[in-house]
């Protein structure tokens, strides 16, 4: 896959919003930098996360974005999305890809250069490190070194994003890591403007991201 895809992942979640519905965040924040869009609603139903999600598909569809759906499979081919993201309790990779096909993404957290590799050799697409700085999404999230991040991403050959309480000032910190891309929650959703918050996050590699 096209490591570019990964720049500026962000993630759902309806709690972290200041204000609007979550379709309205997400429309801002895909036209103001955003890559890839991943559908994370832990705490909703299954009628009401189809309805949802069909329409963030679409809403990413108009942008050009890959739609990726989280842990959920089933809602993946329900709804033929782009691809799913597997935590370490899901799904293995492999037989994921059997459910999905070799077109679909398929993205595994990774908190250890052996699950990294396990991810690799099983046929995911890319990895997810972290937690790289403490996060409030998940508190139980012990945070990783630069070493153990630098160590995990160079230690495999599919891209990797960081994710973990990454918001416009630390992100710049993650330079010179290795990974393609950053994962964003609250640093996008809890923003008082959405559309700012994300072009600056948006620039997190260039020059323009150091200042």
């Amino acid at each position: 896959m096209k490591k570019d895809i990964l720049k500026l992942y962000l993630i759902t979640d309806e709690k972290a919003l200041q204000q609007g519905p979550l379709t309205e965040a997400v429309k801002i924040a895909l036209e103001n930098g955003v890559t890839c869009l991943q559908y994370r609603e832990k705490y909703k139903g299954p009628a009401e996360k189809m309805e949802e999600a069909k329409g963030l598909l679409e809403i990413a569809k108009a942008y050009e974005v890959p739609f990726i759906i989280n842990d959920d499979i089933d809602l993946a081919i329900a709804i033929n999305a782009d691809g799913v993201h597997l935590g370490q309790g899901d799904m293995e990779a492999g037989e994921a890809r059997q459910r999905l096909g070799i077109e679909k993404i398929i993205g595994v957290t990774a908190k250890t250069l052996a699950q990294a590799k396990a991810a690799e050799a099983a046929g995911a697409d890319y990895i997810g490190v972290g937690a790289v700085f403490p996060t409030h999404t998940k508190s139980d999230a012990k945070a990783l070194s630069m070493t153990a991040l630098c160590e995990i991403v160079q230690g495999v050959d599919i891209p990797a994003v960081a994710i973990g309480g990454i918001h416009e000032k630390n992100a710049v910190q993650l330079l010179g890591s290795g990974v393609s891309g950053i994962a964003v929650v609250s640093g996008i959703l809890s923003q008082g403007d959405i559309g700012a918050a994300t072009r600056k996050l948006a620039a997190w590699q260039s020059s323009e991201g150091q200042r």
